[in-house]
């Protein structure tokens, strides 16, 4: 089941994607589950599935514009220097445990939406990921059991500010700017992605490859990075993992390919589907 948050005139929803159409499932569940994020933390997957098998589209694809996937989500950890070639490239060290960054939500857009370039830099790199929506609250959750806990997947655009990322020794700054972050097009649900090792991720600039990578080169796999960050805190449904780039990024070539308006940004991960964004200059 791919599952998509979206706004019309009439205001923000979400429902399940069938074909060129969206079965409004916001509208069906009502008080019930007014959000993506409530659906899956009042444990409504299965009777959205149901639902959504048994009705027709309420709205075509082409008259909504998609927002984040979990628009409110309570929390959004960043893994960094998760693949051995990005490692590389940055000249940096493996590390033995995950390094980890936060993201705010109002940092992310929706698919189609455009990424926009800072005012203050010139410097707007792309980072293709899988992104992990939790489903099942937990805390201290083996490896083991880790993607029972797992609702979905879908793609992230990690958008960096580089020169801004470089500030300081901590990330923040440069990963959290105004309209960087796309997620999207839609979560896959996890009972149609069994094994999250196993999928094959490219980024691509105007149509140009980027960045190609199987999930199986993470260095901190998914049932190990819940593992790691539920012992921090407890994951919560809603929540998001964006589970790290592979080697490509645009600061690490030679000259630096950064992210310019008029540019369009793709993020295609099988069996989920293509993210794609134009990217525009910051005008407010």
């Amino acid at each position: 089941m791919k599952l998509a948050s979206y706004s019309t005139a009439e205001g923000a929803g979400y429902g399940c994607v069938v074909g060129d159409g969206i079965v409004a499932l916001s509208t069906a569940f009502g008080d019930r589950a007014p959000t993506l994020r409530d659906l899956l933390a009042r444990g409504l997957l299965d009777e959205a599935a149901a639902l959504a098998k048994a009705s027709k589209p309420d709205l075509a694809l082409g008259a909504v514009a998609f927002d984040p996937v979990i628009p409110n989500p309570d929390k959004i950890i960043c893994v960094g220097l998760n693949y051995r070639d990005h490692v590389a490239e940055t000249g940096r060290t493996v590390t033995e445990k995950p390094a980890l960054f936060a993201r705010y939500a109002g940092s992310q857009i929706g698919h189609l939406a455009p990424l926009v370039t800072p005012k203050v830099s010139d410097e707007f790199d792309y980072e293709g990921e899988l992104a992990v929506i939790i489903g099942k609250s937990g805390r201290h959750i083996a490896a083991r059991d880790a993607l029972a806990h797992v609702a979905g997947y879908a793609c992230y655009n990690e958008g960096s500010i580089r020169d801004w990322q470089r500030h300081t020794t901590q990330f923040l700054s440069g990963k959290t700017f105004a309209g960087t972050g796309a997620f999207g097009p839609w979560m896959v649900t996890s009972d149609e992605i069994a094994d999250p090792s196993k999928l094959t991720l490219e980024t691509r600039i105007n149509g140009q490859v980027v960045q190609h990578t199987t999930t199986d080169l993470m260095i901190t796999d998914i049932p190990g990075l819940i593992a790691y960050i539920s012992t921090i805190l407890p994951l919560l449904p809603g929540d998001v993992i964006v589970s790290g780039t592979p080697g490509g990024v645009g600061a690490k070539r030679n000259p630096p390919l950064w992210m310019r308006p008029g540019d369009v940004a793709e993020v295609e991960i099988s069996g989920i589907g293509v993210l794609r964004n134009p990217v525009v200059a910051e005008t407010a």
